[in-house]
């Protein structure tokens, strides 16, 4: 159960690990087990840019009774995706997405490949046309000072912010993108807030209150500026290197939290109502195959069969009717049959094939399985 202060609770929903490499310090094992001594049932995880943390994070979760969110903060561009022009896209925006149901997990999936096959440079990065195909099942929040909304308001252009905060409302659709305010000592930051909070009554667009952890405890935070000194090749001692102006980074107790924002009560509540929101399930025991797009529409198994009795007379020749031969045959198809696997198999025939095309090696099973198919 969650917490209860009063009428309230609180969840965090920005949250850097172990997989923010060099950038967050949180292990999966120890935030979970710190999410349940702070009294909370649920948390997010929302790694720079990558998903490689989730599996972990969602089981560890699951195991400890705490429920997980899966999220990402994604890197945006400037211009487009395809945009790679030095001095002007190597600085992408940030902003946070959690999956509301698998639908929206298989969707925070496509985005954050989309980052990497498509719009890497520097960072994987995406852009509005990405987020606009893929917005479905998401909750987006505007992330930290680095989002491309509190960017516009620190660059005195708060009219963009608002077009920037409409724009992404319109796309992820009303109580689906929220404006996120932080508290945490950075004096950028109050500037940002009470613009993100004159925007939320101009708009409509909904506050959400989070404290963007890369760490586990106050006293956590000189760990962590070694970590970004291995990160960016610098020393403790070099003045300017890269590293955060407080130690308010770290997973704050549900208490903190709502004592911090007592005069916004609305940006704590909504952190349990997207908690509420967020229900993705992950199935383990199940085996999960791609399916082969089939020519013609054939049935995969009959497809799979007639590769097969093709490979069958490059090999043996159309004469050989041997019935030995042509019962293993059949029994080796019936195997990959009962066991799931034919469509499996015509994807990996269909690997070998292009590289074959293409000149590229296999190894010898390849070339077996080739020959076969």
């Amino acid at each position: 159960m969650r917490r209860v202060i009063g009428l309230q609770k609180f969840v965090h929903l920005h949250v850097h690990t172990e997989y923010s490499l060099l950038d967050g310090a949180n292990r999966i094992k120890d935030l979970v087990k710190r999410t349940k001594e702070l009294g909370m049932d649920s948390i997010a995880i929302t790694d720079h840019g990558v998903m490689y943390g989730v599996v972990d994070f969602y089981k560890e979760a699951v195991n400890n009774g705490i429920k997980p969110i899966l999220g990402c903060e994604i890197y945006t561009a400037k211009r487009s995706r395809f945009d790679k022009q030095g001095g002007w896209d190597a600085d992408p925006g940030h902003m946070v997405l959690l999956a509301k149901n698998n639908t929206g997990y298989k969707n925070l999936m496509k985005i954050v490949s989309i980052g990497f096959t498509e719009g890497f440079y520097y960072k994987p990065r995406v852009d509005m046309e990405v987020l606009e195909r893929y917005s479905e099942g998401l909750i987006a929040t505007s992330a930290c000072l680095s989002g491309d909304i509190p960017k516009a308001i620190l660059n005195n252009n708060y009219e963009k912010a608002k077009e920037l905060a409409l724009r992404l409302n319109s796309i992820f659709g009303q109580d689906n993108f929220y404006l996120e305010l932080q508290i945490n000592g950075i004096e950028e930051q109050n500037i940002v807030n009470q613009q993100m909070i004159k925007l939320s009554r101009e708009t409509g667009i909904p506050l959400v209150a989070t404290n963007d952890a890369h760490y586990l405890r106050r006293e956590d935070a000189r760990a962590h500026e070694i970590l970004l000194c291995i990160q960016t090749g610098k020393s403790i001692n070099d003045e300017d290197r890269m590293m955060f102006s407080t130690d308010d980074f770290y997973v704050k107790s549900p208490e903190e939290m709502i004592s911090l924002f007592g005069n916004i009560p609305e940006a704590i509540s909504n952190t349990v109502r997207i908690a509420d929101m967020c229900n993705v399930e992950m199935e383990f025991n199940k085996l999960h195959l791609p399916k082969f797009d089939v020519p013609d529409r054939k049935e995969p198994y009959e497809y799979l069969k007639s590769l097969c009795y093709q490979g069958f007379e490059r090999i043996y020749g159309k004469e050989d009717r041997d019935e030995e031969k042509i019962n293993r045959l059949e029994y080796e198809l019936s195997v990959i049959k009962q066991m799931g696997y034919v469509d499996y198999f015509l994807i990996v025939g269909d690997f070998i094939r292009y590289a074959k095309e293409k000149g590229i090696m296999v190894g010898p099973e390849g070339v077996l399985l080739r020959e076969a198919l």
